[in-house]
């Protein structure tokens, strides 16, 4: 994911079978990435070693029949406000003049086609990268591992979560943030329930973030269940874009609407 050098050209077709099904359980999962970014962004000391969204990229209809150009690229320092997936772009387009490096993007949840993060050589997510890494000779492979520092694996057996988490269970730091959490709604919970520049409040990023032990703590000390985000989005709607049911049934049975 250099930002220094133009990406190295994978080529696929566009309605290569094998791509198009990385690209839907990218999204279908992308809420383990959300889930384990909320608590990294929480933490004093990061652990993650990286997180990052790909999604598609071009400059737009060419003139003529000829085909726009689509690079897939990745970019971090990454975002989701229950509508659109942003951050920094990290890939040097090959092609592409309306974007570069550095460039803050965008794009819509049904549109990012992988993500992935990792804890020190240790990737998660990755679905893309799955699938090139199997058309590649076991030499191509070393060497692509190599340039990412990850120890990629099995190419058919891409993982979503450390053997320490569930993907129908609590976060770990969900559960040990619980007791902090309601020493400090006690002391003073204005700071947690009052929504900052962009509208949020700790209820919006733990609904979005499927954390229902603190959700159910910030419920019982007075939190709105109806505030809207800047853009509009409420907790229960947060909750549901990503799939947290479990978290979106207890917000209803506090009147959320």
């Amino acid at each position: 994911m250099s930002d220094s050098q133009p990406s190295t050209v994978f080529n696929f077709d566009g309605d290569d079978p094998e791509m198009l099904e990385a690209y839907e359980k990218a999204r279908a999962t992308f809420r383990y990435l959300w889930r384990e970014l909320t608590w990294e962004y929480r933490r004093i000391i990061p652990a993650l070693g990286a997180s990052a969204v790909k999604a598609p990229f071009s400059d737009g209809p060419p003139r003529g029949k000829a085909k726009p150009v689509v690079e897939q690229m990745w970019f971090g320092d990454v975002f989701f406000d229950g509508r659109l997936v942003s951050g920094t772009l990290l890939n040097t387009p090959n092609k592409l003049r309306s974007v570069r490096a550095g460039d803050r993007v965008s794009r819509p949840l049904s549109e990012i086609s992988d993500w992935l993060f990792s804890y020190g050589d240790e990737p998660f997510g990755g679905f893309t990268v799955g699938v090139m890494r199997s058309r590649m000779s076991p030499r191509e492979r070393q060497s692509h591992d190599a340039a990412w520092g990850m120890k990629f694996g099995d190419p058919a057996n891409v993982r979503v979560l450390p053997d320490s988490q569930s993907e129908d269970e609590e976060h770990p730091m969900s559960e040990n943030m619980g007791p902090s959490l309601k020493e400090h709604l006690k002391k003073d919970p204005t700071g947690l329930l009052s929504p900052d520049e962009n509208g949020w409040t700790t209820l919006h990023s733990m609904a979005l973030g499927g954390s229902y032990a603190a959700v159910k703590i910030l419920l019982e000390f007075g939190a709105d269940p109806n505030a809207p985000t800047g853009n509009g989005m409420t907790p229960l709607q947060l909750a549901r874009c990503l799939g947290w049911e479990k978290v979106a049934a207890l917000l209803l049975k506090h009147g959320a609407k």
